[in-house]
């Protein structure tokens, strides 16, 4: 049983097939899907799956706080179950392919108080920008 299913069940959540489908797509370590991603992968499983179905389960996974949604540049959301481990993303500029990073350091400490202009901190988005291994073999 993944993470996420497993948070799920503790938590009560009603695990009908299609939502059991959408947590089992999300099982994994980078995984960043699409919503439309996800889709296509519940289908594989459970053809019946609904687009709507998958986009209204990612939204009640959100509101719970157990799947990220993640939006880089304009491109399309994606969705990160890794909601328990703090972490950055590291996004291909090219493809856009999105893996988990862990930098070393509290990156909150180490904002110093005049740069902070009063702000209480309550967290950190930073985003690594490059190219892929594939898309810089390709350049």
């Amino acid at each position: 049983m993944s993470d996420l299913l497993a948070r799920l069940r503790e938590r009560g959540w009603r695990l009908t097939a299609q939502r059991r489908v959408v947590a089992q797509v999300l099982d994994g370590e980078h995984v960043h899907y699409t919503a439309d991603e996800i889709h296509a992968r519940a289908v594989a499983l459970l053809p019946e799956i609904s687009r709507a179905t998958v986009y209204n389960t990612l939204g009640e996974l959100v509101s719970l706080g157990e799947v990220l949604e993640v939006s880089t540049d304009g491109r399309a959301k994606r969705y990160d179950p890794n909601t328990h481990d703090a972490h950055q993303h590291l996004v291909c500029e090219s493809c856009g392919a999105i893996r988990d990073v862990h930098p070393s350091g509290d990156l909150i400490a180490g904002l110093p108080s005049s740069e902070r202009f009063g702000f209480t901190l309550l967290g950190v988005d930073v985003t690594y920008r490059g190219l892929c291994a594939d898309c810089a073999g390709r350049a």
